[in-house]
């Protein structure tokens, strides 16, 4: 007698951005077709989906669930399960932003799941430099680079996030002279970039700022509507990177504007 395959079990945050994922694919599905496809009960399926609705990310249906993307301009995804989102392809951009950084420059490494994954990076590559961030998470990878001077500027943890915002974080910035700053954007939307938050919107400014040359990292579900808090326009970057999800023509008109924008391959979706 065979014994049954044991179900692996995905943590919460995984299983919902797996959930999202596959709506934003399909545009809706059945709680059934969800439970086949991610492995999970249907009474786990039942839950996530009453969560994630609760949330804002989507709408109920009879028997399962449709995607409807947040217009809210000040909505944040959950932190954990914004790290999970996109996850393929938010490796796939910290690789190569990874590359853009040169033994012994200085560089600022803003928050976000995207940027932390080109923290992971660039740690791999065991080269020489000073890393500044307001990132508890990043700033905790950083410190295991026996080579790499860290710098913290302090602020504000906010609430739910692991983050510093604030004085004296934002003014520490006002006084130094950065080689590179990594940053992510919640949405970019023509030449504008954006993020649902005044006080990190505020952060992100001072450091793009302080570098010499910004570099933004972006998956392509942030070429979208606006978020709440303008923080700089396309002109302050030097180099766009992205997935090749995004759309064509938005990665064209940011060529004609002047800015180099490259793509990550990443070879297909994730499930």
């Amino acid at each position: 007698m065979e014994t049954p395959s044991k179900r692996v079990e995905i943590i919460p945050a995984k299983r919902r951005a797996m959930i999202l994922e596959r709506l934003r694919r399909d545009g809706a599905a059945s709680i059934l077709e969800l439970a086949e496809a991610i492995g999970a009960s249907a009474s786990t399926i039942r839950r996530d989906l009453e969560q994630l609705t609760e949330g804002g990310y989507l709408e109920r249906t009879h028997g399962g669930a449709l995607f409807v993307p947040p217009l809210q301009a000040t909505f944040e995804h959950e932190p954990s399960l914004n790290a999970q989102l996109q996850h393929r392809q938010k490796r796939a951009i910290g690789a190569l932003a990874a590359l853009r950084i040169n033994p012994r420059e200085s560089v600022i490494f803003d928050t976000g799941s995207t940027v932390l994954e080109a923290v992971r990076a660039a740690a791999e590559r065991q080269i020489p430099l000073t890393a500044v961030t307001n990132s508890i998470e990043a700033a905790s990878l950083c410190a295991a680079c026996p080579s790499w001077r860290v710098i913290v500027p302090g602020g504000t943890v906010r609430q739910g996030a692991q983050m510093m915002v604030g004085e004296p974080g934002q003014g520490f910035f006002g006084t130094i002279h950065a080689d590179l700053c990594l940053v992510g954007a919640y949405a970019i939307t023509g030449r504008i970039l954006t993020d649902a938050s005044l006080e990190v919107a505020a952060l992100k400014r001072a450091m793009i700022r302080s570098a010499r040359r910004a570099i933004l990292l972006v998956d392509s579900t942030k070429f979208r509507a606006p978020s709440f808090s303008a923080f700089c326009d396309i002109s302050a970057i030097s180099e766009v990177i992205t997935d090749d999800g995004a759309d064509e023509e938005q990665l064209a008109a940011l060529r004609v504007l002047n800015v180099k924008v490259t793509v990550a391959h990443t070879g297909g979706n994730d499930e």
